[in-house]
């Protein structure tokens, strides 16, 4: 039977449209980028935490069920597998990043610095504050001195040029940060105006520090729609929903931390033409997927995959993932879903490895960046 070139045309569009929407990578010439050096908090954690060190509200995350979709076992990823970094690394050519505190990691590909419970601001502002909790201590702050005490490890004797060539091939991914900070000061008279204009603040003078050190190509994301988080669903007022059922007053806020950090990044493209800044529009990319769940494979956008006590949210904040102990309220332990592909939020305030995948891949194809990822690679000349 004869085919004809409309038919071949309307069959490779179709297939192109199914790749993207269940998360095929955008082709990227191997060998652009030569190393990673990544930042952020749990979602681009890839082990610098784990259970006992990590953010007290999850610490189950060395054991099983975290882990279980790709690794098949428990990696520090908070999550059921890989996470937005994972695949970008792998859309790059590139081996998983290992985290900076494994000592014996390969470094040759980059570092991952990330560390969950992570604040954009230092961590002695709420000290000063008399915020305490229980928290990892290190900020974005602590990550760039990792950085550096890296870099001048690397490059013995701080030989700058060493630094140059170190830092000239890599693409610096900085993860969602700031979310942390906004969780910390429930309860306390500090507002999110003053939460917002010292995150961000701290968060554009560490991308200046990096620019200067000689980061030439950067992508930095902004939050998720932190009130469609289980938890934040589970713990928010019934009367404080928006369109999507999600808690209204966190999504506006992390809305406006994003707006105020897109201003930043303009003016940092303004001081340093030469250096390419993306910005990857996470509440976009989320957002996109809440509104079509089922256009991209999910079959849940509120229930955790994995936790306790069932109901809209299966989230119970004294029985977490991978923990062993029953809830002592509910008296039930948290269990994983059959089908964790088939959900949006993993833990309740994590995310799965389906949605951290797609996520990924709107990045890379350009979907919710500004500019698309591909300025990149024009710049880089890949």
């Amino acid at each position: 039977m004869e085919i004809s070139n409309l038919s071949v045309l309307l069959v490779f569009q179709l297939t192109l449209s199914y790749w993207v929407i269940r998360g095929e990578s955008a082709a990227i010439p191997p060998g652009c980028f030569s190393k990673i050096f990544a930042f952020g908090d749990s979602l681009t954690d890839t082990g610098n935490t784990r259970s006992g060190v990590g953010p007290s509200s999850f610490q189950g995350v060395s054991h099983l069920p975290y882990g279980q979709t790709y690794f098949h076992r428990p990696t520090n990823r908070y999550s059921d597998g890989r996470l937005v970094i994972d695949f970008v690394a792998q859309a790059l050519g590139l081996p998983f990043l290992q985290p900076y505190t494994h000592e014996q990691g390969d470094f040759s590909h980059g570092v991952n610095f990330a560390v969950a419970g992570s604040t954009a601001i230092d961590h002695d502002f709420y000290t000063r504050m008399n915020i305490t909790f229980d928290q990892t201590p290190q900020s974005l702050g602590t990550q760039l001195q990792w950085y550096k005490s890296f870099m001048d490890k690397t490059c013995k004797n701080a030989n700058t040029d060493c630094k140059n060539n170190s830092s000239a091939g890599a693409l610096y991914w900085v993860g969602e940060i700031g979310a942390n900070d906004y969780a910390y000061i429930t309860g306390s008279d500090i507002s999110s105006d003053t939460i917002r204009t010292l995150a961000v603040t701290k968060t554009l003078q560490v991308l200046e520090t990096l620019i200067q050190g000689g980061a030439s190509y950067m992508v930095v994301e902004g939050l998720p729609l932190t009130g469609c988080l289980s938890m934040a669903m589970t713990l928010g007022s019934t009367e404080d929903r928006d369109q999507r059922g999600c808690i209204k007053s966190v999504n506006e806020q992390a809305q406006s931390h994003n707006a105020l950090l897109q201003q930043g990044l303009e003016g940092l493209r303004s001081k340093h033409p030469n250096t390419a800044i993306v910005y990857a529009d996470y509440t976009s990319a989320h957002n996109k997927v809440l509104l079509n769940p089922t256009q991209y494979g999910f079959d849940n956008t509120k229930k955790a995959c994995c936790g306790a006590g069932g109901g809209t949210y299966n989230f119970d904040i004294f029985a977490t993932c991978g923990e062993a102990d029953p809830s002592p309220i509910s008296g039930e332990k948290a269990t994983s879903c059959a089908d964790p592909s088939k959900y949006i939020n993993w833990d309740g305030i994590h995310f799965t490895e389906a949605l951290n995948e797609l996520v990924a891949n709107m990045f890379l194809q350009g979907e919710n960046t500004n500019p698309p990822f591909s300025a990149l690679l024009s710049k880089k000349k890949c």
